[in-house]
């Protein structure tokens, strides 16, 4: 029943931290049933739905009662009422008497409150002790009930209450007791708080929030986290302590930037060659040359082999083994419009097999020619079939075919004249070219 009337309930705003009810009073229309409560203890509840013996609101007796309220704490509440209607009662062991007389009651009753007064819809439950007087007959009673507050503004509220009567005495009966009304309690009186004393006078002379008593620079504006000092590099170093005050830097170089003494970029504390300018990719340090001639590893086509520049970090072939080739590249012969190698080429082919032997290093380009005679076509295929066939001879005595390359050329790279004899026979050739690289 409380998470339903939490649900269904609007919530009135109040400032106040004590919601217990001031004293008031209240003016309810009540109803009183005799004979409902016969009917249920006769034949009890059951039954008494199923005969529809339930007493009319027509056939009960109104009357008039006065309460007065009192908060003993923000869930409960006192209540004492006095009420009076004209009524049959049932005294028990009296006579009958079908004529209506004055029935006076007094109830002292506690309600304790689901919910706080602070919330528009509010159920309760009542238990309390009454006595009444009719006829001359004084009884005594508890009642025990359930109830209803609707809070409509400050301190007014609308109670509705529905009772059982349980009688304590022989001269009662028991009843349904049913009450509506309005209820006016005082105004809560807000609680007086002390003003104030003034708050001292502090002087900021830079106005940067820090007073001048705890602020270390009072008439420069600074930072609350310096002290009330500068920080024109924003570094977190005070401009008085920072030895680079417009470069942002680090407490352990005294707000400077972590150093670059060979300024190449990486700072010191990155580099593992922090006096020699040197690459990222080397962690700071210049790139190696690991057979120290002057080329660097990533542009020495032999990094461990010492060599010039010239010959891009390789070792120069001597000019004796490069006139030895040319000379035997000049005495290599072929059959007239073939690509098979005559036998008088064979020694001087032998003689480049044996430089080949002696460095390991050489590598050979075999490149083929022809001259314009012809088909230029048959002359690429003719020329690239020559090339392959000085290299297949190379081959076929040891030399590796990695340390080889043969390309035709055709017509395309004449040395002489292809308009005489002489110069055609000039252009028909094949030309090797050593490199150790």
């Amino acid at each position: 029943m409380l998470s339903l009337a939490a649900m269904v309930s609007l919530t009135v705003a109040t400032a106040q931290n004590d919601l217990k009810k001031t004293s008031g009073f209240a003016v309810q229309f009540t109803l009183n049933d005799f004979k409902t409560p016969i009917s249920l203890r006769s034949g009890g509840a059951a039954a008494a739905i199923g005969d529809k013996d339930w007493n009319k609101v027509e056939e009960m007796s109104p009357g008039i009662a006065l309460s007065y309220l009192q908060g003993l704490s923000d869930h409960i509440d006192f209540a004492g009422t006095l009420s009076g209607s004209f009524s049959n009662v049932p005294v028990p062991n009296k006579p009958v008497n079908s004529n209506r007389y004055l029935l006076l009651e007094a109830a002292a009753t506690a309600n304790l409150k689901l919910l706080t007064d602070d919330y528009f819809f509010t159920p309760f439950l009542t238990l309390g002790a009454g006595a009444s007087k009719f006829r001359g007959y004084f009884s005594a009673f508890i009642p025990v009930g359930v109830g209803l507050q609707f809070n409509l503004g400050p301190e007014s509220f609308l109670l509705i209450n529905s009772q059982y009567r349980i009688p304590v005495t022989d001269n009662g009966a028991y009843n349904l007791y049913h009450a509506i009304g309005f209820a006016q309690t005082m105004e809560r009186k807000e609680p007086q708080i002390a003003a104030a004393p003034p708050l001292p006078v502090v002087l900021d002379r830079d106005n940067d929030g820090v007073p001048d008593v705890t602020d270390k620079c009072p008439d420069v504006p600074g930072l609350a986290n310096l002290m009330g000092c500068p920080d024109k590099d924003g570094d977190g170093i005070a401009d008085g302590e920072d030895k680079c005050p417009d470069v942002a830097g680090i407490a352990k170089y005294g707000g400077c930037p972590i150093p670059d003494t060979d300024g190449d970029g990486i700072n010191d504390e990155n580099d593992k060659c922090p006096t020699v300018k040197g690459v990222a990719r080397y962690q700071g340090c210049p790139i190696p040359d690991q057979d120290n001639d002057g080329v660097n590893d990533e542009e020495d086509k032999c990094p461990t082999r010492p060599g010039p520049v010239s010959n891009q970090g390789c070792p120069e072939i001597s000019k004796e083994v490069v006139e030895k080739i040319n000379i035997a590249a000049k005495n290599v012969f072929f059959s007239t419009g073939s690509s098979k190698l005559l036998a008088k080429s064979n020694k001087s082919l032998d003689e480049v097999i044996n430089l080949l032997s002696a460095d390991q290093s050489l590598k050979l380009a075999i490149d083929g020619h022809t001259d314009n005679t012809g088909n230029a076509e048959k002359n690429q295929i003719l020329s690239e079939a020559r090339a392959n066939s000085v290299k297949a001879y190379l081959v076929s005595k040891g030399v590796d075919e990695s340390r080889l390359t043969a390309t035709g050329y055709g017509i395309d790279k004449p040395v002489a004249d292809n308009k005489t004899a002489a110069g055609r026979a000039q252009n028909r050739r094949v030309e090797i070219t050593a490199s150790n690289f």
